[in-house]
């Protein structure tokens, strides 16, 4: 019996209820050690079982945290034998990542996804329940992978709990997955519960059980039995109240110091063993004069059995006071021994090289070279945690100066690989300390930099990289140059136009290669960011350059992404849009998903800026939640001011708020511009004019304004309602350089609406309004488009030529209902009735795909050609249930019931 769960066991039942319903979802436990975690899990197992369920468990063992994968495997071993269902790239990567391929692609979200695809086809067969005890000790690739797989269950009857410990354990971030917080046991239940497993106390040394234990339920179980006579009469002024995991720890290391020699030997290998199989732990264990039979007493102690072919403690504490109570030289020797039981074995070499770092009192440049063997096999899975990890205790190891720079510099890589800049940048300033030549310290530099501009803090990146300048320009000028590219990215990056100027001319006076690349990026920023007499055409010509220069090097996925943000900053739209659609296409059929957030970024900009909103939507939605898995900060913040521009289209004051409160925080360009611009497109369209025209004129002249020339023609318009033509004609001149600069009939359209709007005179005013109109038919956005016939409608209905304004705001209505822009909606209904219109002008019909959420629109735009469930789960990584149920949800909507009819409709 349960004492005292009520509450925890109410929510582990409908979980498991909802999953055997198909209403998959997931649940941390989380608590002090002892408080009831593991008997809650053994309680969702046997319930799970008894209803039919199958059950998966697995356990975090600390001493494999940096085994990548070790994890997912002890859980995932008894049914291995269906990866050759998954999908080709999963399979693959899933082998890779389990140790069971010697080659895989290395990226460890489409193990995650391999992972839901796995568990959804065992779901299929009966409802499914996952356990994981200890999760805090799991590898951050298991961990990352369960997580991964957890927060996109949806339909299926699976069901996750977790369980973590909290006080002395590493942290377990799990954004997306409810929490469950245990609490000690209430009196009433504490007092139960010892009764129960101590029924012979005095009340005496019963009250002192109950205020040590504190409401611990472990702590009440054992406390009683391990206490000395002596202590438990004791006087209660006499003992110090010590936290229970204290207390326990105190208990399990006497009840191990009753044991005989050989069996606390024995426990101690075990200990350090981790997961091992029982043959390796044995073997180990002769080295010590004990074997199987020495096993007998810690089990009549209940302190470890035998399960499944392991040595597996009762509980977590009783392994770390077994380890923690043996002196250092015998902690040492079991770790000697271990390794040693595992030569030989290919398949164990990571946890051989580990067991040897462990036992390692000194540089040893073999262990360090093993661990090195072991951070590239780790790679090779994806695992980027764990190549740091290895790297990092190997540059420990290692005797020499530059060899231990070199490991540092490749384990600071990989930490800001694995989305853990502050640590990369920690351990990159340790390998710069220690380099000995230039390459070495470019190198780590480069790393450094890299971790610390990840972080926001660009203006503090281009310092360091700038200042390794006068070290490398004599002795090694060829590697100045990718370096002082990296530091105009980083000033760029910070809105410092002059640390880019800076940095072109110093390229050019030591004439690199990269002179000219560099000189362009900063040309380029220049008509991003100034305002006035700058030269915008110069501009055009940089991110021409750029465009040829990168043009012909852009196969790899990042410099690709580059690329296509030249096309947009070039004004060509549909070439940006080309370059993303293609990548994001590149990115799902290969599964690569550790890059798509920065290919949504790209592409959720373009879609915006050609007024595709439902399309934006749908890409920045699921570009978020990708950007949140994969560590991707810069680019979650530039896709919420997506979203954010779409809400203030739509009106929606408190999601646009929300949307850009971290860029507006952070204040770091574009993010921060893009956020006021969309703020004031709110205020804008709400009518709060005044607001919008303050809040764009404060970027306006601010020093960071990248990111702003697509908000002046609403600044212009602001003005213009506000009667303030000298404000509204200073945006205008530098929108006019632009569309000058970078002509395309949409920026053309736009600069003739804002010439309408500062026209001196009506006449004038309609034939540049006229103009707008007729450039806007060869492309752009529609809502832009929609823009410029209400405000020509106005102009039409204010010159009292009612007919002509009609159809004008008949259209600019269509438009804004199609898009959902409420305010802007409302503006022209409002517009349509002062012509005199008796009825409400007839709104949108909306397109088929409207109908749809952006989940749905992307599924049913797949399954329409001709995808599978499991390939469309695959591209859009969920699971094959998932795409099957918005696929269901989709039929109706559309009026259709099969594939075949969806196929018809051209989406």
């Amino acid at each position: 019996m349960l004492h005292g769960r009520a509450t925890e066991l109410d929510a582990l039942d409908r979980l498991l209820a909802d999953a055997r319903q198909g209403r998959s979802g997931a649940l941390l436990l989380r608590g002090e050690a002892g408080i009831g975690k593991s008997v809650l899990l053994d309680h969702a197992a046997r319930t799970a079982r008894e209803a039919g369920m199958r059950v998966l468990r697995g356990t975090g063992v600390e001493a494999e945290g940096e085994l990548p994968y070790a994890g997912l495997h002890l859980m995932l071993a008894g049914v291995l034998d269906r990866l050759d269902r998954l999908p080709g790239a999963q399979a693959e990567a899933l082998r890779s990542a389990l140790g069971m391929a010697s080659v895989g692609d290395g990226d460890r979200f489409l193990v995650g996804l391999a992972v839901l695809t796995l568990l959804d086809g065992l779901a299929e067969e009966q409802p499914l329940l996952c356990l994981v005890d200890d999760a805090h000790w799991l590898d951050r690739e298991s961990a990352d992978a369960l997580l991964f797989a957890a927060r996109r269950l949806g339909v299926e009857p699976i069901a996750v709990v977790l369980a973590v410990r909290e006080g002395d354990a590493p942290d377990f971030p799990a954004p997306g997955i409810p929490e469950l917080r245990l609490s000690g046991l209430d009196p009433a239940a504490a007092g139960a519960l010892l009764d129960e497993h101590a029924a012979g106390l005095s009340r005496h040394a019963r009250e002192l059980v109950l205020k040590e234990a504190a409401g611990n339920p472990l702590a009440l179980c054992e406390l009683p039995s391990a206490q000395r006579e002596d202590e438990r009469y004791a006087s209660p002024y006499g003992m110090a109240v010590l936290p229970p995991h204290s207390r326990l720890l105190r208990a399990f290391t006497t009840a191990v110091a009753a044991l005989p020699e050989p069996t606390r030997a024995l426990l101690l290998v075990a200990a350090a063993a981790g997961a091992a199989d029982l043959a390796t732990v044995l073997g180990a264990a002769e080295r010590f004069g004990a074997g199987l039979d020495d096993l007998e007493p810690a089990e009549r102690a209940r302190l470890l059995a035998l399960v499944d072919g392991r040595l597996a403690f009762r509980h977590p504490l009783v392994r770390t006071a077994v380890y923690q109570d043996a002196p250092a030289s015998r902690r040492l020797a079991a770790h000697r021994a271990l390794a040693d039981a595992l030569a030989g074995r290919p398949d164990q070499a990571d946890q051989r090289a580990w067991h040897l770092a462990a036992a390692g009192t000194g540089p040893d440049p073999e262990t360090a070279r093993l661990l090195e063997e072991s951070a590239e096999r780790a790679r090779a899975r994806g695992s980027s945690r764990a190549v740091a990890a290895a790297y990092e205790r190997a540059a420990e190891l290692t005797p020499d100066p530059a060899g231990r720079c070199r490991r540092l510099t490749a384990a600071a890589r990989a930490a800001t690989d694995a989305g853990r800049p502050a640590h990369a940048e920690e351990l990159a300033g340790r390998a710069a300390a220690l380099a000995d030549g230039p390459a070495a310290l470019a190198a780590a530099v480069r790393v450094r930099a890299e971790a610390v501009d990840e972080q926001g803090r660009s203006r503090d990146a281009y310092a360091l990289l700038a200042g390794a300048v006068p070290d490398l320009a004599g002795p090694a000028p060829e590697l100045v140059g990718p370096l002082l590219f990296q530091a105009a990215q980083a000033a760029w990056h910070a809105a410092d136009q002059a640390a880019l100027d800076r940095t072109a001319a110093q390229a050019a006076e030591l004439g690199l290669p990269e002179a000219g690349r560099i000189a362009a990026l900063a040309r380029l920023a220049a008509g991003q960011h100034r305002c006035g007499p700058a030269d915008s055409g110069a501009g055009a010509d940089a991110v021409r350059e750029l465009i040829g220069a990168d043009g012909d090097s852009a196969a790899d996925v990042r410099e690709a992404v580059r690329l296509g943000w030249w096309h947009l900053f070039a004004g060509d739209l549909p070439a940006a849009r080309d370059v993303a659609v293609a990548l994001e296409r590149r990115c799902r059929e290969s599964g690569a998903i550790g890059t798509l957030a920065l290919v949504q970024m790209l592409l959720a900009r373009t879609q915006l800026l050609l007024g595709l909103h439902r399309e934006a939507l749908a890409t920045a939605t699921e570009g978020i939640r990708v950007a949140e898995d994969t560590g991707h900060t810069r680019a979650r913040i530039h896709l919420a001011t997506v979203l954010a521009q779409l809400a203030a289209a739509r009106g929606d004051e408190e999601g646009t708020r929300a949307l850009t409160a971290e860029a507006l925080a952070l204040g770091v360009a574009p993010g921060t511009v893009h956020a006021a611009c969309a703020l004031a497109l709110l205020d804008l369209g709400l009518g709060r004019t005044e607001a919008a025209f303050d809040r764009l004129t404060a970027v306006a002249e601010g020093t960071e304004r990248q990111g702003l020339i697509g908000s002046l023609p609403d600044l212009v318009e602001a003005a213009a309602r506000l009667d303030r033509p000298e404000g509204g004609r200073y945006a205008l001149s530098w929108y006019e350089r632009h569309a000058a600069a970078y002509p395309r009939p949409w920026t053309r359209a736009v600069a003739e609406r804002c010439r309408a709007l500062l026209a001196a005179g009506p006449a004038a005013a309609g034939e540049h309004f006229a103009h707008a109109l007729r450039l806007h038919r060869d492309g752009g956005s529609a809502f832009e488009r929609a823009r410029t016939e209400l405000l020509y409608g106005e102009h039409l209905r204010r010159r009292r030529q009612t007919s002509e304004a009609r159809p004008l705001l008949r259209a600019a209505l269509h438009t804004f209902d199609r898009l959902g822009a409420a305010p802007w909606a409302g503006r022209a209904r409002t517009e349509l009735r002062a012509t005199g219109e008796s009825l409400a002008a007839p709104t949108a019909t909306p397109g088929l795909l409207d109908r749809l959420t952006p989940q749905e629109s992307q599924v049913a735009k797949l399954a329409a050609q001709g995808l599978s469930n499991r390939d469309i789960g695959a591209r859009l990584f969920i699971s094959p249930r998932t795409a099957g149920y918005h696929l269901s949800n989709v039929y109706p909507k559309l009026g259709i019931s099969s594939r075949t009819e969806l196929a018809r409709l051209g989406l």
